[in-house]
């Protein structure tokens, strides 16, 4: 059964859909777009914070190492590098919550990514024998902040020694070389296939 409603036959109990029903469901999904985007918003606001409330700040005498390494940074063409670790990473000189949990034996840094919190531990501070290889280790942590990954990093310090002025000649000797070389060859061993025999350095 059906009637007759403006010369249009209307089926009774069967409502016409508007424009009006399809902008308000166009604002029903935005406004639940826009309630998770907050949720998201605010969980990530808690993690950093979080981060930074369970570790401490550097000191002044870190700081001012921390700082004369950027310069070596700059020196040597990174500025971008050195520009990101100097405006945008939270330095901190103790572990927080998850890098407790997941551990970092024997790391001169740890950079928890995308918080841009960047953790130096004592023998970044104690160990290089200048503010170059303390410049190294940081850069490996510039790469760190844009969501590189090891493999990355490692390959893109070894590449850079020389810009830096750390190399074999200067302080191939040095703990800080030793075992980022060794960490290099593990993380990226195509860097160690040159020469006659196939296993030199080749970035010497």
């Amino acid at each position: 059964m059906s009637t007759v409603a403006g010369g249009r036959r209307v089926r009774p109990g069967v409502a016409r859909r508007g424009r009006g029903g399809d902008l308000c469901g166009v604002r029903r999904v935005l406004q639940s777009a826009l309630r998770i985007a907050a949720a998201c918003l605010v969980l990530l606001a808690a993690a950093y914070a979080s981060l930074r409330l369970t570790s401490r700040p550097l000191d002044g005498a870190q700081r001012a190492q921390v700082d004369r390494a950027l310069g070596e940074l700059r020196r040597a063409g990174f500025a971008r590098e050195a520009r990101v670790l100097g405006r945008w990473a939270a330095f901190r000189s103790t572990d927080n919550w998850w890098n407790r949990h997941h551990g970092h034996a024997d790391a001169y840094a740890a950079t928890n990514y995308p918080f841009q919190v960047v953790t130096l531990y004592a023998p970044f501070f104690e160990q290089p024998v200048d503010d170059v290889e303390r410049a190294a280790i940081l850069l490996h942590e510039a790469h760190h902040l844009r969501g590189e990954d090891e493999r990355t990093a490692y390959s893109a310090v070894w590449r850079a020694k020389h810009r830096l002025g750390w190399t074999r000649a200067t302080h191939g000797e040095t703990r800080v070389f030793v075992n980022v070389a060794g960490s290099t060859a593990q993380w990226a061993p195509a860097l160690f296939r040159c020469g006659p025999g196939n296993d030199e350095d080749c970035s010497p």
